[in-house]
């Protein structure tokens, strides 16, 4: 019977920890806190409206040269041509307003954010399009995210660069969809439809091919932390007392200096001796196999709450 419910329990916590990654907005400047719908979003950030992560202010800011989003002009180096600005309003509403990112969030120490997307696949479609429809524009910088002269309140060409053709700052679509903003992006070799890329824009609002692509790398995630949650340990030591999540080695118990217990009436916090070989404060506690999911929630989801 044990054994049949520790089964049970694991399931149950695989299938959770995928739904940890699902229908999340990036901790970010003008991220909503959850995605929900919003009927008017604007041009190319209206296919989110189902579930969107941005208000209608932030698509409408999305498709200005110069917003007041991030004081970014896409002009630094002479007018940008509309086949390429194209693409970059669909990379605004796409970090802004896609609520199918959770796969790649990371915890970032930014002033202006705490969180960002590393190494989200795209399609090789989308990753080429772009690419094709911008590299005969310029620039002067490689990295967008850093480097740039703001003494003005808008991102200028710092002293020493001159501005190139893009095709020359990034001599592949791989360099310039990986390299344009830190490795936000990954360059895939998957095609649209494939079910392991993402797409920066699609057609039909109704059906986000983009849903399904999270759900399988949230799949491939789930048995593991999320990111961000690395110091939380994974061992899970069954005693006849219920389930505990902890190791005993110095450098895990050293990591955290609470604990949670939840009983089958009501969930306190709690402070109790260090495991066996631990000197330091325990880790999350589970006090009964039933409230592993719940302890597995938090670990998952806020570290300073162990």
């Amino acid at each position: 019977m044990l054994r049949c419910l520790l089964l049970l329990t694991a399931a149950s916590l695989l299938s959770a920890a995928k739904e940890d990654y699902m229908d999340q907005c990036i901790d970010g400047k003008h991220h909503k806190t959850e995605p929900g719908p919003e009927d008017k979003l604007h041009g190319q950030c209206d296919v989110w409206k189902d579930k969107a992560c941005c208000t209608q202010n932030t698509s409408h800011a999305a498709h200005q040269d110069q917003s007041y989003l991030y004081s970014f002009d896409w002009n630094h180096c002479g007018m940008m041509s509309e086949q390429c600005k194209k693409h970059f309003i669909q990379d605004t509403c796409f970090y802004e307003c896609s609520p199918n990112l959770g796969p790649w969030i990371e915890q970032v120490d930014q002033s202006w954010r705490k969180e960002r997307i590393v190494d989200v696949p795209l399609c090789k479609e989308d990753c080429q399009g772009w690419y094709n429809d911008c590299k005969d524009d310029y620039t002067c910088m490689e990295n967008w995210h850093k480097g740039w002269d703001w003494t003005e309140g808008v991102n200028k060409c710092p002293g020493g660069t001159s501005c190139r053709k893009i095709g020359v700052v990034f001599p592949s679509d791989k360099a310039f969809c990986e390299k344009l903003w830190s490795n936000s992006y990954k360059f895939t070799e998957h095609r649209r439809g494939s079910g392991r890329c993402m797409q920066l824009f699609f057609l039909n609002s109704s059906v986000n091919p983009n849903v399904k692509v999270a759900e399988y790398y949230a799949g491939l995630k789930g048995s593991g932390p999320r990111p961000g949650a690395a110091d939380i340990p994974a061992a899970l030591l069954i005693t006849a007392g219920g389930v505990k999540l902890w190791d005993s080695s110095p450098q895990s118990c050293a990591q955290s200096s609470r604990t949670w217990a939840l009983t089958a009436a009501t969930m306190t916090m709690c402070r109790s001796a260090p495991p066996m070989g631990c000197s330091a404060p325990p880790m999350c506690r589970c006090c009964d196999i039933l409230s592993l999911l719940y302890c597995s929630y938090i670990a998952r989801h806020n570290v300073s709450r162990c």
